[in-house]
């Protein structure tokens, strides 16, 4: 049965068919619960708009990865070494636990529409965002719709400070600062005094935490945190990558490089062979996460790991939760990083 038989069966437009369907507010009650009653009766289901309309469950969760500072690319997303895991594991979880994955990339403010819309026309029962970026007044107006909504690496005190924490709500971190102290402080054990630093991008929390960890933990120790030496990567590889052949066309280099994801520490390391300087003989690179390629690659990276496949699974399991919970609730959790000892630091030659 096609949408232009309910509407005769209804005695209605295709249009306002679709308008029902889509949960438009513009059609008048009567006409709707008309055109809701024949789509019940025949079990018209084009999609999960029909279920959520009738009362029912969608059974499917939205999965939206931001990375605004990124170019637009329909296979970016799969190509990223945080997102693709990401997507992989929350994708396998849910559908064990009977639910669908609907997946959108937000590369602009704009694009937050696709975010919006999915909770507005009721497609999905809750959302997973992931790499959020300072983005309070989207998750103000999803939590508005009392649309359950889990929040992967975003800032909890500014989710406390806006008083966001009644709804049906939940942020899931991972300990970046206490994973960059680690590694920088296993940078100054080995005898490094000159520590640079590959930033990621300062509109996300975990930018902001690993950065915030490598400036304290050098200025605990004493150490200088010359301007020279901060490079701002973005998380990307090819931020790192110019930034990094800039660094050495300086001529001033450091004796080790903290880069605040593998992406960019693989970049790095590729600027630097090209350039003559050999890793780690005379030059350390430390990365973060742990992707699969950081032990496999010559020499292997040295790197905090971050729990993402857990950490992916968790937001699914929570999700569910939500979208199951009659009174709202608000969770956090945290998971632990680890430092990964390889071969690409070692001490600084004299």
């Amino acid at each position: 049965m096609r949408s232009e038989d309910i509407a005769k069966l209804a005695g209605v437009s295709r249009s306002t068919v679709s308008r029902v369907i889509n949960n438009y507010p513009n059609v008048p009650e009567a006409t709707r619960a008309k055109v809701l009653r024949v789509i019940e009766q025949h079990h018209y289901e084009p999609n999960s708009f029909a279920r959520a309309l009738a009362g029912k469950r969608t059974d499917t969760i939205g999965l939206f990865a931001i990375s605004m500072t990124e170019k637009e690319d329909t296979s970016r997303i799969y190509q990223n070494s945080y997102f693709a895991p990401i997507v992989d594991m929350v994708v396998d979880t849910a559908n064990a636990r009977g639910f669908y994955v609907l997946i959108h990339t937000v590369y602009s403010p704009g694009d937050f529409q696709k975010v919006k819309q999915a909770f507005q026309q009721k497609r999905i029962d809750g959302g997973i965002l992931v790499g959020t970026q300072k983005d309070i007044e989207l998750v103000r107006e999803m939590v508005d719709q009392e649309a359950p909504l889990v929040l992967v690496d975003y800032d909890i005190a500014e989710i406390m400070a806006e008083r966001l924490n009644k709804n049906h709500l939940a942020v899931i971190n991972s300990n970046d600062y206490e994973g960059t102290v680690q590694a920088i402080e296993y940078l100054i054990e080995l005898g490094h005094r000159d520590i640079g630093i590959l930033k990621g991008s300062m509109n996300t929390y975990s930018g902001r935490e690993r950065y915030l960890a490598y400036e304290h933990t050098l200025q605990k120790h004493g150490l200088p945190l010359p301007e020279a030496f901060v490079l701002e990567g973005e998380f990307l590889k090819e931020s790192a990558y110019r930034e990094t052949r800039r660094l050495i066309e300086q001529g001033n280099l450091p004796t080790a490089l903290f880069c605040a994801n593998d992406d960019m520490a693989f970049a790095a390391m590729e600027a630097f062979a090209e350039g003559g300087i050999n890793v780690p003989e005379q030059l350390s690179v430390i990365g973060f996460d742990d992707v699969q390629l950081a032990s496999r690659i010559t020499p292997k990276l040295t790197t905090v790991r971050l729990p993402v496949d857990e950490m992916a699974k968790a937001a699914v399991l929570k999700v569910i939760e939500l979208c199951e919970a009659e009174q709202p609730t608000f969770s956090t959790v945290s998971f632990p990083t680890r430092l990964v000892i390889r071969d690409s630091c070692q001490s600084p030659a004299e």
